[in-house]
């Protein structure tokens, strides 16, 4: 399972002239906030990831004070810092110590909209090196083309040699083995690496479509600062649990005792993939009538992240209502704005993410499920059986045609 994210933050940004003089790239101000931190959110909503690493060269200390030692949600921050420049390469060649067997690799410069487990997920299941993610399609002259056939990358255009068609964004989830192929100081991965990946049948990618910016010139640094933050917001499907994802057995808080409902995964990597939140908001009664404890739960909503991730699905943020007002437990008897039919779930996920109203929905498996999502200001829809994808697409294709 992918723990691990590499951010790459140590180019010199020439092409932005004055604006980096003293800024690393990545902290430059996009919508009153580092662009690095939009990064930082997206890999945040992947609850596997517990560690992500910064690799600084240019003005590296902006970095360290902003960064190192905190924590991003549920990921530790490390920055580490080349002693001079390194290139693209020689900076994983300088980490090479702290990576992971498998790990995801960004560009610090450049944001992408897309569903990363998926790309996980076809690492997965190849034993290439390197998994590059592509935009399918990207007019004009500024990005270089990328060759593909089948998965295999066959070589690169240079940009301005085809007017449109598939690019590379920068993320890759990437092997430790890379590393053998990284020989001299400076190095770049581009230029270096992957012809040597590619010669081997080594380097392969996948398309998808999505918001795509990077901030290399002017123009796009500018470009960013106008449709970034907006980009960020995104509606959410809130799905109720017992019912819903897995069979009700009463009071489920045993991994052995869970049983996906069938189409459950495939409905959450549908939103993932759809670019929606993917929230469950679980009443856990349970937890007040002493049947289990709280870190039964967490327990539970962990093994399911790992399980969701073999398929390329995450769950963006899980959160459950341990009181009740019959409960035997003092501490958990007492009525709360959290349980539904109250909306308190529903909205403490508005609150801490950029959640977009419009086009949000919730699935439940009874009229508790559709009061909450009506008092929180969305819509609310009964599954009442069947392939829970199915009835979700169903669902997501009537806004897509609405809209």
């Amino acid at each position: 399972m992918l723990k691990q994210a590499v951010i790459l933050v140590g180019g010199l940004g020439t092409r932005l002239g004055d604006r980096t003089r003293f800024v690393p790239k990545p902290l430059l101000d996009v919508g009153s906030r580092p662009f690095l931190d939009y990064l930082l959110d997206e890999l945040s909503r992947y609850s596997t990831i517990k560690e992500i690493l910064l690799l600084a060269g240019h003005r590296a200390e902006s970095v360290v004070e902003g960064y190192h030692g905190k924590r991003w949600r549920g990921a530790s921050l490390t920055v580490i810092s080349e002693p001079s420049s390194c290139g693209t390469g020689g900076a994983l060649k300088h980490a090479a110590s702290r990576l992971h067997e498998q790990f995801l690799l960004l560009n610090g410069d450049s944001y992408f909209d897309f569903n990363l487990l998926d790309l996980a997920a076809q690492a997965m299941r190849s034993r290439s090196i390197c998994h590059m993610a592509l935009k399918r399609d990207m007019a004009g002259d500024r990005y270089g083309r990328v060759l593909l056939e089948n998965k295999r990358v066959r070589g690169f255009l240079v940009a301005g040699a085809q007017p449109s068609g598939p690019i590379n964004t920068g993320i890759y989830c990437v092997d430790r083995e890379i590393i053998e192929y990284i020989d001299d100081m400076p190095s770049s991965l581009e230029q270096q690496v992957f012809p040597r990946l590619i010669a081997e049948g080594q380097l392969e990618a996948k398309l998808y479509d999505g918001f795509f910016i990077d901030i290399g010139v002017p123009e796009d640094l500018e470009r960013a600062r106008r449709e970034l933050p907006n980009r960020v917001k995104r509606p959410a499907v809130f799905f109720d649990r017992d019912g819903v994802l897995n069979i009700d057995k009463a009071y489920v808080h045993r991994i052995e005792d869970f049983e996906w409902v069938t189409g459950a995964r495939e409905a959450i990597k549908l939103c993932n993939d759809r670019g929606y939140y993917a929230f469950v908001v679980t009443n856990q009664s349970g937890i007040a009538r002493g049947y289990y404890r709280v870190d039964d739960v967490h327990r539970l909503h962990d093994w399911m992240s790992g399980d969701l991730a073999t398929v390329g699905a995450h769950i963006d943020d899980y959160q459950y209502c341990p009181y009740h007002e019959e409960g035997t437990v003092e501490a958990y008897r007492r009525v709360s704005d959290r349980r539904k039919p109250a909306p308190g779930m529903l909205l403490d996920c508005m609150k801490a993410w950029p959640v977009r109203t419009e086009g949000s929905l919730l699935v439940g498996d009874n009229g508790r499920d559709v009061e909450a999502a009506v008092a929180a200001g969305i819509s609310g829809h009964l599954y009442q059986g069947g392939d829970v994808a199915a009835f979700l697409r169903t669902l997501l294709d009537a806004r897509s045609n609405a809209g």
